[in-house]
């Protein structure tokens, strides 16, 4: 069994009924690729990472290269690494856990917005010092921070 199915698999014995996947896209300067949620969305108005919900009998892979085409109209390209995973009450209730990965993406060029009302990149120091990212979002950015030598 691969890791990724390992994970979703001790979500469901946790009881977690929904799995979101999210993205720590960088670009050359290796600033953090950031989306801001519509107003009228569940949490409108946060800064976040690309994200979004697995579908059914989707795989992790198969869910992040959807969720990063579709928010961005990025091309995932590998997954570099797991960071960690958080769990939540989504907008409808259920017991939701968010995976959080490192990605390599084809270009960073040519984003496209479909779900968000902007995007921007930045830094470590930036998306640290933000009012409008979560602590959970955050504390991913940290274990990156943490296990890639980067200030």
């Amino acid at each position: 069994m691969k890791f990724y199915d390992l994970l979703t698999k001790k979500g469901k014995a946790e009881g977690i009924i929904k799995n979101v996947v999210g993205a720590v896209v960088l670009n050359d300067k290796k600033e953090i690729l950031i989306l801001t949620r519509k107003a009228d969305d569940f949490m409108g108005g946060i800064d976040e990472l690309p994200s979004g919900n697995m579908e059914k009998n989707e795989t992790i892979l198969e869910a992040l290269t959807r969720e990063i085409k579709e928010e961005t109209n990025l091309d995932l390209k590998q997954i570099d690494s797991y960071i960690n995973s958080f769990d939540y009450l989504s907008g409808s209730g259920k017991k939701a856990r968010k995976y959080n990965f490192v990605v390599m993406v084809e270009s960073t060029e040519n984003i496209k917005l479909t779900e968000h009302d902007e995007y921007k990149w930045v830094s470590i120091e930036d998306a640290r010092n933000s009012c409008k990212i979560t602590d959970e979002v955050k504390f991913a950015l940290e274990i990156y921070c943490f296990n890639n030598d980067v200030i």
